[in-house]
């Protein structure tokens, strides 16, 4: 019991430590992602720290996966390398009672996996798209962020504006360019506003503003100054309607779609936390190392592990979508050898370490002596 509460605890420490570094890499890499998008103009800016929630949300089942791994395998290497497993080895225990505690500590982790894989991450997914859908069904006003030139949706008008109203459809300091039949024209105004008329159609109402026709210094061009004047900037109000990708639909609503694309998503979600499980069994035997040798060997070796047991996964979930393998038969070969891989890894250590063992060492040299 001690030892195993002792080893809890170290595994604990490991996978803080390593969930924070994962963790923080992957917010940065999305904040970086979403800041340039939201910088092109392709989200709002008010929505960005939503997006970035709901896209390391996205990541979190990989980042739990890997950091469950890294952890035992960097707490089974340090046992090794500190001469630990010589004294354990030496007491006569096996490397198999390392199993139900690593377990114990990694099962609310399997656990947390699955939450996230069947339901935690296709809600992400579907909010995420709905913000993004929302904003791009806004009028051309609603997307200019203040001090930022933006195009209409049709490319005909250049808009910039130096405030707006909250959330309201309201922005002040307004600058249109646009470009018609009848020439480039530049519309300024103090205030400008969106309304709806009956016919469904939407209407800016510029208000106290001034409008340039032409060119100037020619003949034809034209200066108008006005209280209010309308322009047409959308063709009729539209009502928000997210299409949802297989990814983001519910996994009750995946079991009841007989598509190719809705059984390789639920593979996906199955194998996510079943690679938990598996990956947290092969880093104890995968721990051995040389005391005299360097420990990073490992864990490179654990990383490509990871990797490839993750772009496997995808390439039999894109056979199932594609129609070239049943999801019956496509979702238990690769975690079938997964398993074997680690049943075959704990038999191979178990009969390195029995040869290590002092009795069976003194067991050699008797029968050598014996041979004499």
């Amino acid at each position: 019991m001690i030892f195993q509460r002792a080893l809890r605890r170290e595994l604990a420490s490991s996978a803080g430590a390593t969930f924070t570094v994962l963790f923080t890499i992957i917010v940065t890499w999305t904040l970086i992602t979403i800041l340039g998008r939201a910088a092109g103009g392709k989200v709002a800016s008010s929505d960005v720290l939503a997006l970035i929630a709901f896209a390391t949300l996205n990541y979190l089942p990989m980042i739990l996966i890997l950091t469950s791994f890294i952890s035992v395998l960097m707490v089974v290497t340090r046992s090794y390398r500190d001469s630990e497993m010589v004294v354990w080895f030496a007491s006569g225990q096996s490397l198999t009672k390392w199993i139900w505690p690593v377990l114990s500590f990694g099962f609310p982790i399997i656990v947390l996996t699955g939450v996230l894989a069947f339901y935690a991450t296709p809600w992400s997914k579907q909010m995420s798209a709905e913000y993004v859908e929302r904003f791009a069904k806004r009028e051309d006003l609603q997307k200019v962020s203040p001090g930022q030139f933006k195009e209409s949706s049709s490319a005909n008008r250049i808009f910039f504006v130096e405030g707006n109203e909250g959330q309201t459809a309201s922005v002040q300091n307004v600058f249109v360019n646009q470009v018609d039949a009848r020439g480039t024209s530049v519309i300024v105004a103090k205030e400008g506003v969106i309304e709806t008329a009956p016919n469904g159609y939407r209407y800016l109402v510029l208000k106290n503003g001034r409008r340039y026709q032409g060119t100037p210094g020619q003949a034809d061009f034209q200066t108008m100054e006005f209280d209010s004047y309308s322009m047409r900037v959308a063709q009729q109000a539209q009502d928000l309607d997210p299409k949802r990708e297989v990814n983001a639909i519910p996994t009750l609503e995946l079991l009841a779609l007989p598509t190719n694309a809705a059984r390789a998503e639920l593979l996906w979600r199955i194998s996510l936390p079943i690679t938990c499980l598996l990956l947290l069994l092969l880093a104890i035997p995968m721990g051995f190392v040389n005391p005299r040798a360097g420990s990073s060997t490992n864990l490179i070796i654990a990383i490509l592990i990871f990797f490839i047991y993750n772009n496997t996964v995808k390439m039999f979930e894109a056979s199932v979508k594609q129609g070239k393998f049943s999801f019956e038969l496509a979702w238990w070969p690769l975690h079938l050898l997964a398993g074997v891989t680690v049943f075959v890894m704990f038999v191979w250590r178990l009969n390195v370490n029995h040869r290590l063992h002092p009795r069976a060492l003194l067991a050699g040299l008797r029968r050598k002596g014996a041979a004499r």
